[in-house]
């Protein structure tokens, strides 16, 4: 049986409350409801819960001045009282319990006490370490007292509530390098970073000045090591969305804070694994002082994931170690030997080095392997992997070869395909797809979904008005297939963490980045690689039909709970025999509960239910 952690305060208790799910006879005799989200979400603002939420405190505030009873803020909002067509179930349900606040920063497969089991060697006890089966909790992750509704982008990159992640510890830390600040109730983000402490925005222009940032060719970008996603955070002004990652360690909350803005990252760690995405995917990489040992290992994982013609990106210790040695406290000769070994590994890479300017270097990587192939005849120290799927990176151990590029007949051909420039990229036919590269997957059907899901969000948006109106900022699609949604959403001022299932087939994350949007291969009987309460609209297509037969749907649904913001919407589309399934689950959660028809009508067998998360802390 799966733990269940209670909290020990009397409204903590587990007791039996009205069920407020809703429903409406449709003419096909199916309970259908639509609702229009909107009608009750227009009022959203980016500090406080919305109008209902104050509604419902303020008749608890009256009710005990007169001594009367009511739900607390905590409860599920009351759907009867604003909608007369609403009517409510006539029996109870056991909801999930809260769990206690100490878990309310609770990260499953990253949790540092489970981590330090593990080896320290290359970090693995950074890694990833999901909990057993038995070890689940069965109850639901809580919000601190004092929690606010983020601030809206695009005020949310520099700003952020204290009480939402009470950490001081990097305002200290790094206060010389202006990573954040304390300000009253607030964070303030400077923009600065350990090796550009006067803001992102310059660094940027200067990296811009070297290779090209503001013409559409740069779109993917990957931070290792990326601190509060500053660098991630600025290149958003030149239509670059980056993946920032970096572990949970003792900079505390580093990627929380990145979420908190409204910046994509994860948590990640450079350690003995393949990083999560597939080859070819990025069209730069970053590291600036990133703390990462760059041996022929990891600087082999990183042209695996780097598009052909890709940089690299290099800035702080040992660049330009002659002039900066003092600096940097650091021995000059082990400067000198680690910038030696850097060249030597990049140039075995068959990268060339592009450029070297005070404390930054960039490399490109080679746009085939015409060349490489006929110096590894020499040298073959890293070989070309002679085996293996590139794109394979869930609990992929990391291999010290160069990962081979789709083979092409001319010296000046981009293997695999090039790319249009962005925006363009994001709509046509990307080459995985016109090459034959992924199975089943036409240009016919790239173009059939991309239409089917401009239809979908156009729907979307009228059964959710906030999605138009910026309430939204941080996405998941769970199942992110091709991409589509993520298209579809690019008017918005969105961004979407696509993702895609592990271990099934067809793999598409190659065609998502292709076409210019961020993702992650992932596998949903586990934790996903985020703190909670990071996502404000969660996707999930057809992921319980995948799922149901491999673990148990409840600890899904409670993951996503885990990792939805207070006041955040779920869209789940399924099989009717399954969205049952799901309903009679989030009937338990503090999730309230509207089934609407198909885009195509009642009589479609997909049925779509849309959730939001009622706002409760702990």
């Amino acid at each position: 049986m799966a733990k269940e952690h209670v909290g020990s305060t009397k409204h903590h208790q587990l007791e039996g409350r009205k069920n407020h799910a809703t429903r409406i006879l449709a003419v096909s005799g199916l309970c259908i409801l639509f609702y229009v989200l909107g009608a009750w979400q227009s009022s959203i603002t980016p500090t406080t819960p919305t109008e209902i939420t104050n509604k419902v405190a303020r008749e608890k505030t009256s009710n005990e001045a007169t001594g009367s009873s009511s739900p607390s803020p905590s409860e599920p909002l009351d759907f009867e009282n604003h909608h007369p067509s609403v009517i409510q179930d006539s029996h109870e349900v056991n909801e999930f319990p809260p769990c206690n606040m100490s878990y309310s920063e609770y990260t499953p497969c990253q949790d540092t006490n489970r981590g330090n089991k593990y080896d320290r060697e290359m970090l693995k006890y950074r890694e990833r370490h999901c909990p057993s089966k038995e070890e689940l909790l069965r109850c639901l992750i809580p919000a601190p007292p004092k929690y606010k509704l983020p601030f809206k982008w695009p005020l949310s990159r520099d700003y952020a509530w204290f009480d939402n992640i009470p950490h001081k510890e990097l305002s200290i830390e790094k206060a010389r390098q202006n990573w954040i600040k304390v300000e009253g109730d607030k964070f303030r983000f400077p923009g600065g970073g350990t090796m550009f402490r006067y803001g992102a925005d310059s660094y940027i222009d200067d990296i811009n000045e070297l290779i090209p940032l503001s013409n559409g060719t740069v779109r993917t970008a990957i931070d290792t090591g990326c601190g509060v996603a500053s660098w991630g955070a600025y290149l958003l002004q030149k239509d670059i969305i980056t993946m920032s990652f970096a572990p949970r360690d003792t900079h505390e909350a580093q990627v929380w804070f990145a979420l908190e803005r409204g910046v994509p990252a994860m948590i990640g760690v450079m350690a003995s694994r393949r990083l999560p995405y597939p080859a070819r995917a990025f069209d730069m990489a970053h590291c600036a002082r990133c703390l990462i040992p760059w041996n022929g290992l990891y600087l082999a994982e990183v042209d695996r994931v780097l598009r052909p013609g890709g940089y690299w990106i290099l800035s702080g210790p040992p660049i330009h170690w002659k002039k900066l040695w003092k600096g940097w406290e650091r021995n000059r000769e082990d400067l000198k030997h680690e910038q030696e070994d850097i060249e030597d590994v990049a140039k075995r890479l068959c990268w060339k080095k592009v450029v070297e300017k005070d404390a930054l270097a960039i490399w490109q990587k080679p746009i085939n392997h015409i060349d490489c192939i006929k110096t590894k005849k020499k040298n073959h120290n890293p070989h070309i992997c002679k085996s293996g799927n590139a794109d394979e990176a869930w609990y992929k151990e990391l291999e010290n070869c160069i990962t081979p590029l789709p083979e092409v007949s001319r010296p000046d051909e981009v293997s695999g395909g090039a790319l249009e420039k962005w925006p363009e990229r994001a709509t046509v036919v990307p080459p995985r797809i016109s090459n034959n590269l992924v199975t089943g997957i036409t240009k016919e059907e790239f173009q059939n979904d991309t239409k089917i899901w401009r239809e979908r969000v156009a729907r979307y948006k009228h059964i959710d008005t906030a999605l138009s109106q910026g309430r939204y900022r941080n996405i998941l699609d769970m199942n992110a297939y091709i991409g589509g949604f993520s298209a579809a959403l690019m008017k918005y001022p969105v961004w979407v963490m696509n993702v895609v299932p592990a271990n099934f087939k067809p793999d598409t994350l190659g065609v998502i980045y292709e076409r210019g949007f961020i993702g992650v291969y992932h596998d949903w009987c586990e934790a996903f690689s985020t703190y909670p309460r990071t996502y404000d609209f969660i996707h999930a297509a057809g992921v319980f039909s995948m799922y149901q037969d491999r673990c148990d749907m409840i600890d899904i649904i409670l993951e996503m709970d885990r990792i939805l913001r207070p006041e955040g919407t779920v869209v789940f589309r399924d099989k009717e025999d399954v969205i049952g399934k799901i309903k009679s689950i989030v009937k338990r959660m503090r999730w309230n509960i509207k089934i609407v028809d198909h885009e195509s009508g009642p009589l479609n067998k997909e049925k779509v239910l849309v959730v939001v998360k009622s706002y409760w802390t702990g």
